[in-house]
């Protein structure tokens, strides 16, 4: 005699967590394609993101109901669940680390390694162009006073060289660290001590936003000092990471030095 065995069915709200998680993924790549191709305008583009991050946390949600129900009832999609958190953490795990970036770090997007004569950035036909006609404006006391506190390793970088020979290695650092040089004007100590000055642009990784660069070459007494001052160009917060880099471009000058 056959015996008909009755399988236990998914939980609707396990399937629908994977799908909402894939659905999150897809608008996720869309977004970082659209802000890294410039194809619309960057307002639009982070609308998708911000899209992408509802549906994940909406997946998230479901994954959560769908296993209380599971555990409860003895429904079947245990592993349709796990799929779909996992699939959604790949989607949150991004702006979560920026969450947590955001509550330890001052809400800063210019950082200096000269807080109270900052280099300023070329307006030349060359510089303006790279940067859109965008020129970062000035740090205000009190975001110098934020900055001093949370990056007290930024500082000045000074050199036992010649301002010439100094200016040629700031060029290999920001060239080994995959910095665009927009704009360059070379020291000059023969008609009074003159400084140098470079512009460049880096992206970031993920979106590849533009930041800014503005490094000075400053001639000494036997020495050159430089400072670097690194802005990012959209958002009023960094993340740190324009702390960062400017301690990266000092690291790297440190190699350029080793390596003469």
């Amino acid at each position: 005699m056959r015996r008909i065995i009755l399988e236990e069915p998914f939980s609707a709200a396990a399937i629908w967590s994977r799908r909402l998680a894939l659905f999150a993924i897809a608008l996720g790549v869309i977004a970082i394609g659209l802000v890294r191709s410039g194809a619309s305008e960057l307002s639009a583009s982070m609308s998708v993101f911000a899209f992408a991050i509802l549906s994940a946390c909406a997946a998230v949600l479901l994954a959560g109901a769908a296993a209380a129900t599971i555990w409860r009832t003895g429904r079947r999609g245990m592993g349709v669940v796990t799929i779909g958190i996992a699939l959604a953490a790949l989607v949150l795990a991004w702006p979560t680390w920026l969450v947590v970036k955001a509550a330890s770090l001052p809400m800063l997007n210019d950082v200096t390694t000269d807080l109270n004569d900052p280099p300023y950035f070329s307006r030349s036909a060359k510089a303006l162009a790279a940067r859109k006609g965008h020129v970062p404006g000035e740090i205000g006391q009190e975001l110098r006073r934020e900055q001093a506190r949370a990056y007290p390793n930024v500082q000045p970088i000074t050199l036992d060289l010649e301002a010439a020979e100094a200016f040629q290695l700031v060029l290999k650092a920001a060239g080994a660290l995959g910095w665009e040089v927009v704009d360059q004007v070379a020291p000059s100590t023969r008609r009074g001590d003159s400084d140098g000055r470079i512009d460049a642009v880096q992206r970031t990784l993920v979106m590849r936003f533009p930041d800014d660069l503005a490094i000075r070459v400053r001639p000494l007494v036997g020495q050159t000092r430089i400072d670097v001052r690194s802005v990012s160009r959209y958002g009023r917060h960094d993340f740190g990471v324009n702390a960062k880099r400017i301690e990266t471009f000092a690291r790297e000058m440190q190699t350029q030095l080793d390596g003469r």
